[in-house]
C-alpha cells in the first residue's frame, strides 16, 4: 500500500481540520456519520491548547507507515512568542514561565528560555520578544543574563528594526538602581531600532497584582499582533516547559521545624542556627545549590508594640489587597514591619511632619541608608504622627518570603532540608530589634511548630555533571550552607573530583561552623585542601579573599585543569573583594592584562564554571 500524507490543522478559532494533499476533506471520507458526529461532541467543548494537544495525540495514535506528517504540505510557521528571562533567586524565571503558559494558553507558539541558554546573535532573527528579568544587587545583570546585557550595548549588537518587544522588571526600591537591568534591556533595544509594544513595567518586591496586570495586557496585545501576522490555519507547537513541584511561593508546604541548633559557641558575637525541616510525605525534591523559601510571622510583641505605639487598638477592619483583616492579623502574618522601604520614610515624615525626617525624605541615598537600618517601629517612634489604621497599612509593602540556601543533598538526608541561619539582631535605643524570618525559625518557632516553605530552584548555582571535575568552594560565614551540601552529593554520588573549600568568620573557636563535618572530609580524602580565615583571631584582619592571594599559584592551576568556582555570601562586601582578588591571581599567574583576566573570569561565568550565589 502506498504511503499517504495526512495534515492536521488547527483553526485560530479552535476548530480542527484534517486535510490530505488533494484537499479531501477527512471528515467526509473516512468517518461515517456517527463517527463524525460523536467526533464533533467530544471536541466541542476542548479550548484552542486541548484540541493542538489532541491533534498530536491522534496523530502518535496513527499506525502503520500509511499516514505521516508532510512538513512541506503544513501552512507557513506560526510567528513565535519568544520569552527569555534573567533570574538571580527564581521570582523572574517563575513569572516567565507563567506568563509562558498563559500565552500558550490563548493558542501562542511560545519559545521559553533562560537567557543563559540563548545565543545573543540570534536575537537578529526574533520577530516578537518578551523580556522578564530581576537585578542582581546594586543595579548589575543576574548572573544568567549577563551575556546578553553585554552583547546589546557592545558595538556588535545588530540593528533591530522587525523585533517587537516589551520588557517586565523586577526589582526592589530598597535599592538606588531599582529595577536597572530592565530599564537597560528597554533602553539598548530601543536604541537598537526594535519597536515597544508595551512600555516597560518595573515592578517591587510585592510584584503580584502588577504582573497580573502586565502579563493579562500584553498576551491580549501579542495575539492581537500575532494574528494579524499569520495564516488562518497554524500547527501549534508546544515546548516543553519543565515539571515543577506542587508547591510553590504562591501555594507552600506546611512543612514541621524538626530541629533549630544554635552553632556557634557561647561566646560569639553571632547566633547561627543549624535548622532541619521535615519534608515527609510531600513528594519535594532538590538540588544542591537550590534555595529554600520560608514564609513568616511578625513576632506578635513587635505588633503590639507597634499597634500602641501608633495609638490604635488593633481591632480595627482594613482592607489589604481586596482582603479585609483586623490591623493585629494584617501586621502579624500579612505586612512586613522589619524591613523599611524608603518609601515609608517619605510617608511618615509628610504624616509627622517632623524636620529631620523631611530633610532625610529629600535626599534618596540618605533615606535609603536610614531605611536600611531601622525598622518600622523605629522609624514611628522617632516622629510621632496621627494616622488612620486604613492609611497605615497602604504605606506598608506585603511580606514576601525569605531565602535561604539549601545546606543539604536529598541524597543524605533524604526527606530533609537543612538550613544555615544567622539570626538578625542589632539594638535600637536600647531596645533588641530582630529579623523577622530569622527569628521566627530561630527563636519563636518551637520545634514541631509548622513553617510554609518552598523550594526555588537555582540553575545558575550546580555541581558539575562529570564528578572528576575538581571545585573550588569560597563561602565565609552563613555563605557555608550550599558547600555542605555539595559535600554531602558528592560524597554520595563518589565524585573523585578533587574539592577545595575557603571558609571565614570572626573566631575559630566560636564561629567555625559545622567544624567535625570538615575535618572529618578532610580526613577522609573527601575535602582536598581546607584554607581558613578568621578576622579576629590575630592583631592584623585576615579574610578569604587574603587567604586565596597566598595561594594564588595553585588556585590559577586548578582553573587551568578546568576547575569550577563558586562564590557564596554577602554581596555587597565579600563577592567583590573576593573577584577582585580572582582578577588578580589570574592576571599574575596567566601572564595577562587586568582587562585581559577579567575576560578570562567571564569566558569561565559564561562556560557555566564560575557561579556565585550571593545576598
Amino acid at each position: 500500500m502506498q504511503s499517504q500524507s495526512i495534515i492536521i490543522l488547527l483553526n485560530f478559532n479552535g476548530r480542527i481540520d484534517i486535510m490530505l494533499p488533494n484537499q479531501q476533506n477527512l471528515q467526509k471520507t473516512m468517518l461515517d456519520a456517527d463517527q463524525l458526529s460523536s467526533l464533533q461532541t467530544t471536541i466541542g467543548s476542548y479550548s484552542q491548547l486541548q484540541l493542538a494537544w489532541a491533534s498530536g495525540y491522534l496523530a502518535a495514535k496513527s499506525e502503520g507507515p500509511s499516514l505521516s506528517v508532510s512538513p512541506s504540505a503544513v501552512a507557513s510557521p506560526a510567528p513565535v512568542l519568544t520569552i527569555l528571562f534573567g533570574s538571580q533567586t527564581g521570582n523572574a524565571k517563575g513569572v516567565a514561565k507563567a506568563l509562558a503558559l498563559q500565552a500558550q494558553a490563548e493558542g501562542l507558539t511560545v519559545d521559553l528560555k533562560s537567557m543563559s541558554d540563548f545565543k545573543p546573535k540570534s536575537i537578529k532573527n526574533l520577530t516578537h520578544l518578551l523580556i522578564v528579568t530581576s537585578t542582581n544587587g546594586e543595579g548589575e545583570a543576574p548572573d544568567d543574563a549577563i551575556a546578553l546585557h553585554e552583547y546589546l550595548a557592545s558595538k556588535k549588537a545588530p540593528k533591530l528594526d522587525d523585533l517587537r518587544y516589551s520588557v517586565l522588571a523586577l526589582g526592589d526600591t530598597s535599592y538606588e538602581l531599582f529595577c536597572q537591568t530592565g530599564k537597560d534591556f528597554d533602553d539598548y533595544l530601543s536604541k537598537l531600532g526594535a519597536k515597544k509594544i508595551t512600555a516597560r513595567v518595573d515592578c517591587d518586591v510585592d510584584y503580584e497584582a502588577d504582573v497580573k496586570a502586565w502579563s493579562e495586557t500584553i498576551v491580549k496585545d501579542v495575539k492581537a499582533l500575532l494574528v494579524n501576522d499569520i495564516d488562518s490555519h497554524n500547527v501549534v507547537v508546544m515546548p516543553t516547559l519543565g515539571a515543577s513541584s506542587e508547591y510553590t511561593k504562591q501555594a507552600p508546604y506546611a512543612a514541621e521545624l524538626s530541629l533549630s541548633q544554635k552553632i556557634t559557641g557561647r561566646d560569639s558575637a553571632k547566633d547561627v542556627r543549624h535548622i532541619e525541616i521535615d519534608l515527609t510525605d510531600s513528594g519535594i525534591t532538590y538540588q544542591a545549590g537550590d534555595a529554600l523559601g520560608v514564609w513568616f510571622e511578625n513576632d506578635t510583641e513587635l505588633v503590639a508594640e507597634l499597634i500602641a505605639t501608633l495609638g490604635l487598638s488593633g481591632h480595627e477592619n482594613i482592607d489589604v489587597g481586596g482582603e479585609r483583616l483586623s490591623l493585629e492579623q494584617a501586621l502579624i502574618s500579612t505586612l512586613e514591619i522589619t524591613q523599611t522601604a524608603p518609601n515609608f520614610i517619605s510617608f511618615w515624615a509628610d504624616k509627622s511632619q517632623d524636620k529631620a525626617l523631611l530633610i532625610l525624605s529629600e535626599d534618596k541615598n540618605a533615606a535609603r541608608e536610614y531605611a536600611g537600618n531601622h525598622q518600622i517601629i523605629d522609624v514611628v517612634k522617632s516622629a510621632p504622627a496621627k494616622v488612620t489604621a486604613q492609611d497605615f497599612v497602604d504605606a506598608l509593602r506585603k511580606i514576601t518570603p525569605r531565602l535561604y540556601s539549601i545546606a543539604s543533598s536529598q541524597a543524605e538526608v533524604e526527606e530533609e532540608v537543612h538550613l544555615t541561619v544567622g539570626l538578625v539582631e542589632y539594638s535600637e535605643n536600647d531596645q533588641l530589634r530582630s529579623g523577622g524570618a530569622s527569628s521566627f525559625l530561630g527563636k519563636r518557632l518551637a520545634e514541631g511548630g509548622t513553617v510554609k516553605v518552598f523550594i526555588e530552584h537555582n540553575d545558575n548555582f550546580r555541581l558539575p555533571e562529570n564528578g572528576d571535575t575538581p571545585v573550588i568552594m569560597i563561602g565565609p560565614g552563613t555563605g557555608i550552607a550550599p558547600f555542605r551540601a555539595f559535600m554531602q552529593e558528592r560524597e554520595a554520588s563518589e565524585a573523585s573530583g578533587d574539592n577545595w573549600l575557603f571558609f571565614g568568620d570572626q573566631t575559630f573557636t566560636q564561629d567555625f561552623l559545622y567544624q567535625v563535618e570538615w575535618q572529618g572530609y578532610l580526613k577522609s580524602g573527601l575535602l582536598t585542601h581546607l584554607d581558613l580565615a578568621f578576622s579576629r583571631d590575630q592583631a592584623a584582619k585576615i579574610y578569604v579573599q587574603d587567604r586565596l592571594r597566598e595561594k594564588a599559584s595553585e588556585i590559577f592551576a586548578w582553573l587551568e585543569r578546568g576547575a569550577h568556582l563558586y562564590i557564596c555570601g554577602d554581596m555587597s562586601r565579600m563577592a567583590k573583594d573576593v573577584e577582585l582578588a580572582l582578577v588578580d591571581i589570574i592576571a599574575e599567574h596567566g601572564k595577562l592584562s587586568t582587562e585581559q583576566a577579567q575576560n578570562y573570569l567571564k569566558e569561565l561565568r559564561n562556560a557555566k564554571r564560575f557561579q556565585k550565589d550571593v545576598y
